[in-house]
């Protein structure tokens, strides 16, 4: 392969390098970010007898070049003057790119897409807990009832199934703010705080506020002169741990660029959890469902 004349050749076809934003390589394939993605002529790269096609993925324009061959011709992309990156920044230059149905519909995907095989697990015990005690299925009754021995083995697998969700803000917080940029492990600690024992639980939050027979009364904080529920009605949710993720990330970036040393180190991550928990329960729900409704000024 003539490495310097398939680079001019990729050169042209993607309008030039004045229409690259940054140009990196992994093993087998260039990975560019375009500027303008209309100016590509696809159908010359897919055509082009030194190259083996191309793909857009994730913002990145791909172009499959082959193992040994893919490094030579980044070398004259970049001497003809495309900007030069790493993976990593790349993936990032990407992820500001595009439109923003695009990079929310990315976001979303990079959140979940981690999490399938845990909902998945959870998802076919929850299915093998309702062969094991629906009724009509092995008999007349239940499997359950019809061999009691089992009964254990079927509550264990019961609350196996659903702890990922019950717990879901727990995973989709280490996940959301590991994708916002921020420490994962204390949005892990927002979704544990969310769905925490201390709170009451969110499936008897309505019955509270309706003042049923047999009910717990609500508890209240008293914030700044706000009544603030102390209920907890956040299990098997992924929308409001998602904006606490965000909010999380973008106060610990900022305490990262105004502390330092030391300093940054012991009071960053205490004033992040500090701050975002008071914005949850102030401010991220809405009214009789989540923790932070309010019952009034006093």
């Amino acid at each position: 392969m003539d490495h310097k004349s398939v680079a001019q050749r990729v050169l042209k076809d993607v309008g030039g390098a004045g229409n690259i934003v940054a140009a990196a390589h992994c093993a087998t394939r260039l990975r560019l970010v375009l500027k303008n993605q209309d100016k590509v002529d696809q159908a010359a790269i897919d055509n082009d007898e030194d190259l083996k096609g191309s793909f857009l993925n994730a913002g990145q324009f791909q172009i499959i070049v082959g193992p040994g061959d893919v490094n030579e011709v980044h070398k004259h992309l970049i001497a003809a003057g495309a900007p030069e990156a790493s993976k990593d920044e790349l993936k990032e230059i990407a992820s500001k790119h595009g439109n923003i149905v695009s990079r929310f519909i990315k976001t979303i995907a990079d959140i979940f897409v981690p999490l399938i095989p845990v909902l998945v697990g959870g998802g076919m015990l929850m299915v093998l807990n309702s062969v094991l005690t629906s009724k009509d299925i092995f008999g007349p009754e239940s499997f359950i009832a019809m061999h009691p021995e089992w009964a254990d083995s079927a509550d264990i697998i019961n609350m196996l199934s659903a702890a990922p969700f019950a717990f879901l803000p727990v995973l989709v917080g280490f996940s959301a703010t590991k994708v916002f940029g921020g420490n994962p492990y204390l949005g892990l600690t927002m979704g544990a705080a969310m769905v925490s024992p201390a709170l009451m639980n969110g499936y008897n939050v309505a019955a509270s506020l309706a003042g049923a027979e047999g009910s717990d009364p609500m508890k209240y904080w008293n914030l700044f002169g706000l009544q603030v529920q102390q209920g907890r009605g956040y299990q098997g949710t992924a929308l409001p741990i998602m904006l606490v993720a965000f909010i999380l990330a973008n106060i610990e970036k900022f305490f990262h660029k105004v502390l330092k040393g030391t300093i940054d180190f012991i009071f960053t991550p205490t004033l992040t959890i500090l701050i975002t928990g008071l914005l949850t329960f102030l401010l991220v729900g809405s009214r009789g469902y989540c923790c932070c409704s309010f019952r009034g000024w006093r």
